[in-house]
């Protein structure tokens, strides 16, 4: 693997697009899902990855405030529970009202003036200096041809400030694009932009989309303004942060009694077990709930839902601990052991296990230091037209992944679902619905097929590849950028957080040259593990 990793055709360049637009892909309809499946998810290993067209797309901002202080939007505002933590007096995020301009790669303008409103979003990243923005849009607008060129209003631009190679997040949404797609599920697509505001120049980001309901994003029906029932879509993250959310949107769960599970590490959990709600440093339970990320307008639809996710946490806990079938009454609402179906079934009927074996598969790759916290996102539409599975999708957040917090550092063994220390207060922590179902030999069987089928399908191959190629394509850009924010020297922000390599390196190259080795060593290793 690494001898192919590291030979990337020169033609690589000579191929590259001055262009604004990706290459239209052909897509199909996957009757049972209903969903979009792209060809571009199941390439075959002769292909390579396209190259970024440079000189990069140059996002343009203008604010129609004219004051001198105007720049204070994307300077000063922080996350209200991130300042309260550390006790600072900062704004918290606003809208700016703006227009923006997209100039493509070769000199022709996508968009010109168009009127949008910008502000500071995240957590912990609203602290740094350079701050990741969403652009929200009047009308609903496509970018660079990303999403097969599906507009909407809502877009994200991601700062990448604490990974010195910036390509992470990008190389993880890539290979996400092709597991996830094979099954018609949706990983936001993303690029590179040079973004300037009121004229300075203000770095290189990754634009990308916003995690959301929508027919091209997270497939799931969106209720009419104030409509109360429960037969709607709901989109939910599993969320460390859920507590900060207003009563209507949040709730937590109590993962089939605070049962305990025992983690996968590939040699039968080595005796060990954890439990959810464990002891934070408080000595109280430290909950990680759910966040609603959708609309909803009623406490009946609120109950309805986490009451829901509640009993199907519990199915998979009883199909996989206690050998037993569960299912759910004719309302949905309570759960009854039956003898019709195996336990196997009983969790097929009520999970999206495709899905849940395709988001295993990219967080074991990625090694994310927030698999146990955050930005983990599933999905179930009640709707007669839709299949009521819950469904796992929309991977997100890797800037600290791929060995870039001191995380699964070698590449080897297993993470995802493991014990790992949570990011928060560094504590005993578990992704629960990844160990779920992890002792299980049909669910192996899924991981297995999927990743063979990735890997000789060469999906691993184009990542490696595409990060040699924006590295040494796109070297004057990343030097443009550190020039401005010098991030890669002045690591002061972030150094906490970082791997004993990542600390030490002090350029773009030297540090998207770890994350190559890295990620070749994971590949492998996984490969040892998995390929069939």
């Amino acid at each position: 693997m690494k001898t192919i990793c590291k030979i990337i055709s020169l033609s690589l360049a000579a191929a590259v697009l001055f262009s604004c637009t990706s290459e239209k892909k052909l897509a199909k309809k996957d009757k049972k899902s209903k969903r979009t499946v792209s060809y571009e998810a199941v390439l075959n290993s002769t292909d390579s990855y396209e190259a970024e067209a440079v000189p990069l797309p140059i996002l343009s901002i203008e604010t129609k405030n004219k004051s001198k202080d105007v720049m204070a939007f994307i300077e000063e505002p922080v996350a209200t529970h991130v300042a309260e933590v550390i006790g600072f007096d900062v704004p918290a995020p606003y809208y700016e009202d703006c227009s923006v301009s997209l100039k493509c790669s070769d000199g022709k303008m996508q968009l010109s003036q168009v009127d949008a409103q910008i502000k500071v979003r995240g957590n912990w990243t609203t602290l740094y200096p350079k701050k990741p923005l969403r652009v929200k849009f009047a009308e609903k607008q496509n970018v660079l041809g990303l999403n097969e060129g599906a507009a909407f209003k809502n877009w994200l631009l991601l700062a990448e400030y604490k990974d010195c190679s910036m390509l992470r997040n990008k190389a993880t949404l890539y290979a996400a694009r092709h597991i996830l797609g094979a099954d018609g599920l949706y990983a936001a697509d993303a690029d590179f932009v040079q973004v300037e505001v009121n004229g300075e120049y203000m770095g290189l980001y990754l634009l990308t989309e916003m995690q959301q309901e929508s027919k091209k994003r997270v497939n799931v029906t969106k209720p009419k303004d104030g409509y109360t029932g429960t037969d709607i879509g709901y989109f939910l993250e599993f969320d460390g942060y859920f507590e900060n959310e207003d009563e209507l949107h949040k709730f937590p769960i109590d993962y089939a009694g605070n049962a305990p599970l025992k983690p996968y590490d590939g040699k039968g959990g080595s005796g060990k077990t954890i439990q959810c709600l464990g002891k934070s440093y408080s000595n109280l339970a430290k909950e990680i709930g759910f966040t609603i990320k959708s609309d909803i307008y009623s406490q009946e639809q609120h109950d309805f839902i986490a009451n829901y996710v509640n009993n199907v946490y519990k199915i998979m806990y009883e199909a996989a601990y206690n050998h037993k079938a569960y299912v759910f009454d004719d309302k949905n609402e309570k759960i009854i052991e039956t003898s019709e179906l195996t336990p196997q079934q009983a969790v097929e009927k009520v999970v999206d296990v495709d899905s849940l074996a395709d988001m295993y598969i990219i967080h074991e790759l990625a090694c994310d230091a927030d698999v146990s916290w955050s930005s983990f996102y599933m999905d179930i539409d009640f709707t007669p037209e839709h299949i009521k599975r819950l469904t796992f999708e929309a991977p997100w957040d890797f800037d600290s992944s791929m060995g870039n917090r001191p995380r699964c550092v070698d590449g080897q063994g297993f993470y995802a679902s493991n014990i790992v220390p949570d990011p928060d207060q560094g504590n005993d922590s578990i992704n629960p619905w990844f160990v779920l179902l992890a002792y299980e030999d049909w669910y192996q069987d899924i991981i297995k097929e999927k990743w063979t089928k990735a890997y000789d399908n060469g999906v691993f191959t184009r990542v490696c590849q595409m990060i040699e190629s924006d590295k040494e394509i796109l070297e004057e850009e990343f030097e443009k950028n550190y020039k401005k924010w010098n991030n890669n020297i002045d690591k002061s922000f972030f150094v906490m957080e970082l791997s004993p390599t990542e600390i030490n390196t002090k350029t773009e190259k030297a540090s998207a040259e770890y994350l190559l080795e890295w990620l070749q060593s994971r590949i492998e290793f996984l490969n040892s593990q998995w390929h069939k």
